[in-house]
């Protein structure tokens, strides 16, 4: 692998763990700098690679650099001199004076740190996900600002006050307590289930799908997973519902990127592997007596792993989705279950359902309209079909539709 395609690949799996390791050390109100030098040490990676070539273990050579560029930081600037000086002069050798542990447990126990400390109920929901999407994913002010549809300037305010809160509310990063854990935990899980929706249905860059997003998301629940005190139903629920989504990856797009809707898909490009594990994990989140969203969400994507196009399965998918609504509503829940109820009921019946939600500002509204009007009144899902057009927000959506558009005129 050329390090064009190595170091993007890298930053996505090395810039949390090293920003994770640096705010640990440094404290929340230094978060700026750990991104800062996180950032130098791929830069360095960048310039030293492209003439040098990549080194034997870049893992290893990152890590190395990051401590270097750490330790250079510490001893010409004055910023962390009330914390820092002790350390110094307690130090038998300068290059010993301080180096961050980047070994695997303080790496891993530094990400959940920082996931709790992102996702403390002191910010609003929007800001959690936008410093997860820089801090723990990597991403740029452009791609951040793509995902939540807002300006630059909007994003970077946004950043900065939520920076600025966790160092005012002297937020460190460390496990909440065993009593403090499932509420903190609820808005860690919103956060990881908004981060994987964008990237399993992604406006950045143009692109529908941003499977790094998708399995940075997993990685971050896999941690929760594996740490015992975390290791809860909804937990396993949430992780299930993402590897029977993951599982659909390869078959939800053709080979120029186009989108493939779900009744086309060739079954035989699904991830039998991730759907085993979506099964294994729901199975483990069946226990006590809590039924979350993520457990009903996820029962849903195992019946979509199922192409049989049966009654049954359909009529298990509605009445899922009736209990969805009932405990947590959404503009998308609301869609998908009309969706289901005209496959299992017929379309007689779900145009009307339809009808009643009243969805305008969703530019999926009118694409379901125009699906369920097909075959019924061709004049009718024309027009809902062209509506879609107008509002559709990527290229590959306007694709779908157009072919749709296409398919209706030539028939």
């Amino acid at each position: 692998m050329s390090h064009h395609e190595l170091i993007p690949h890298l930053f996505r799996t090395e810039f949390r763990k090293i920003t994770a390791v640096l705010c640990k050390a440094f404290g929340l109100e230094h978060m700026a700098v750990a991104e800062d030098l996180a950032s130098e040490t791929f830069l360095a990676a960048l310039e030293t690679w492209s003439y040098k070539g990549v080194p034997p273990n870049p893992t290893a050579w990152l890590y190395t650099v990051a401590k270097n560029k750490t330790r250079n930081y510490i001893l010409r600037t004055q910023v962390f001199a009330d914390k820092i000086t002790p350390l110094l002069q307690e130090a038998e050798a300068t290059q010993e004076a301080f180096s961050i542990d980047l070994s695997p447990g303080n790496i891993t126990d530094s990400q959940l740190q920082l996931l709790f400390a992102i996702c403390h109920p002191s910010l609003p929901v929007e800001s959690q996900v936008a410093l997860a999407l820089r801090m723990l994913c990597g991403l740029g002010i452009d791609e951040i600002a793509t995902a939540f549809l807002a300006s630059k300037d909007t994003i970077n305010k946004r950043l900065f006050r939520a920076r600025e809160k966790l160092r005012t509310a002297g937020i460190v990063l460390a496990f909440p307590g065993p009593a403090e854990i499932p509420a903190r935990l609820d808005a860690v899980m919103t956060t990881l289930y908004l981060l994987f929706s964008e990237g399993y249905y992604s406006e950045s860059q143009d692109t529908m799908l941003r499977e790094d997003l998708c399995l940075e998301a997993m990685q971050l629940t896999h941690l929760l997973v594996a740490y015992e005190p975390t290791n809860l139903p909804p937990v396993k629920a949430l992780l299930s519902l993402m590897c029977f989504h993951a599982s659909r990856f390869e078959a939800r797009r053709g080979r120029h990127g186009e989108p493939i809707l779900y009744d086309e898909q060739d079954e035989t490009l699904w991830n039998q592997n991730l759907i085993v594990q979506g099964a294994y994990f729901l199975y483990g989140a069946a226990t006590g007596g809590c039924l979350t969203k993520y457990h009903l969400e996820a029962t849903i994507a195992y019946w979509n792993t199922q192409k049989a196009d049966t009654p049954e399965k359909w009529e298990a998918i509605l009445q899922l989705y009736n209990q969805l609504l009932s405990i947590a509503y959404s503009p998308v829940a609301a869609l998908n279950r009309t969706y289901a109820l005209s496959k299992a009921r017929g379309k007689a019946v779900a145009i009307p359902a339809a009808e009643q939600l009243k969805l305008e500002r969703n530019p999926f509204y009118f694409a379901l309209l125009g699906e369920l009007y097909t075959d019924v009144n061709s004049a009718r899902a024309l027009q809902y079909f062209e509506q879609a057009l107008s509002v559709a927000r990527t290229a590959g959506d306007q694709q779908t539709i157009r072919k749709k558009i296409d398919r209706l005129r030539d028939g």
